[in-house]
């Protein structure tokens, strides 16, 4: 296994995906202002919020779902598809997130959504979606191209949010989205690959990872989209298969399933992710669970949020992931960056 510790191992990342972890904190910043400079019609009101899109661009839609789920004014609906739900109509706001601008699901449901009369904004870094919003005189917000999708999370969600702000639907968000900035600073400098092993949590975690299957829990409407987003960072970054569930649902199915053969449970490694805010029967069920798992999982880590404000707790823990995933890459011998299989799938999607 390599050493991390060693900075030769950086020559992997080929692509640059550590620049752009680095980067989240400015793009946080940089989405913010780019959703307060929007020009938006002055009476853009919704009764329903839906933001469309796939992959990487999605994420942003997830989270902004699970951060709001106590504080906004209206339901936030997450789209997947190329089809709208069946409610979309004047009275639903539809945010479609596309990084590229050329996601075929995505503008789908954009043509779908000006159908049915629905208001729209969108958010992408051009392509065909910004040609779409242009002709049809809908606001877009246009983000910094060239990137991953899945590494553009910062300028999605803060531009999403901030226009949600802006239109009445959530309180003003400058303060918590000051605080998750501060917050990823300064797990940046505890991740950066100088920091030894012994005091990097990342570092430690991927290694603890190498060669088995994660298992990622969360709690519903906090950590659930993170724990989502850590599974998937594990899949496209380290290109392994991982497994998340979320509190307090697992324990009504998955928790049977570490009744199963032993030898299969022992090449588990369990990941919780905590929140010093958690509510004590959270605590209470969590802890419950961790006792169990211990006599079954190769191993159990938990990871705790940071930060003053829902928002950077949840930020923190998520960026956890994300470095934790780049390091299983490193550790694999692998660029983080491309996505070779997804690629070829596209491929043969459109020769069929």
């Amino acid at each position: 296994m390599a050493d991390l510790d060693d900075l030769e191992v950086l020559q992997v990342d080929r692509s640059g995906m550590l620049d752009l972890l680095l980067e989240m904190p400015e793009q946080l910043q940089t989405g913010e202002r780019l959703g307060q400079s929007l020009e938006l019609p002055p009476a853009m009101t919704a009764r329903l919020v839906v933001v469309t899109g796939l992959g990487g661009s999605s994420i942003s839609g997830g989270l902004l779902q699970a951060y709001l789920s106590t504080d906004c004014r209206v339901p936030i609906w997450v789209n997947r598809s190329d089809a709208l739900p069946a409610f979309v109509g004047p009275d639903t706001l539809v945010c479609a997130v596309s990084y590229s601008g050329n996601t075929e699901e995505t503008l789908h449901a954009f043509d779908d959504a000006l159908a049915r009369g629905a208001k729209l904004v969108a958010v992408t870094s051009g392509g065909r979606l910004a040609q779409l919003a242009e002709q049809a005189q809908v606001p877009w917000v246009q983000v910094a191209g060239g990137m991953p999708p899945r590494a553009t999370l910062g300028y999605l969600f803060t531009a999403l949010l901030t226009i949600l702000a802006r239109l009445g639907l959530i309180a003003d968000q400058q303060a918590s989205v000051a605080d998750a900035v501060d917050t990823l600073h300064e797990l940046a400098a505890q991740y950066r690959p100088g920091v030894e092993t012994f005091r990097n949590l990342p570092k430690a975690l991927a290694a603890q990872l190498h060669g088995r299957w994660p298992m990622i829990y969360g709690v519903q409407d906090f950590s659930d989209v993170v724990a989502y987003r850590w599974r998937t960072q594990l899949n496209e970054n380290g290109k392994i298969l991982a497994s998340h569930h979320v509190f307090p649902e697992l324990n009504h199915n998955e928790i049977v399933g570490w009744d199963g053969p032993l030898s299969l449970l022992q090449q588990t490694w369990v990941v919780l992710l905590r929140d010093p805010a958690e509510v004590a029967r959270m605590a209470l069920q969590i802890e419950t669970t961790k006792a169990f798992l211990q006599e079954k999982a190769a191993g159990i880590t938990e990871v705790w949020a940071q930060g003053r404000s829902r928002l950077a707790r949840m930020f923190s823990l998520l960026y956890t992931g994300d470095f934790t995933s780049y390091y299983l890459a490193l550790l694999r011998g692998v660029d983080p960056t491309p996505v070779h299989a997804i690629d070829r799938l596209k491929e043969r999607l459109a020769s069929a």
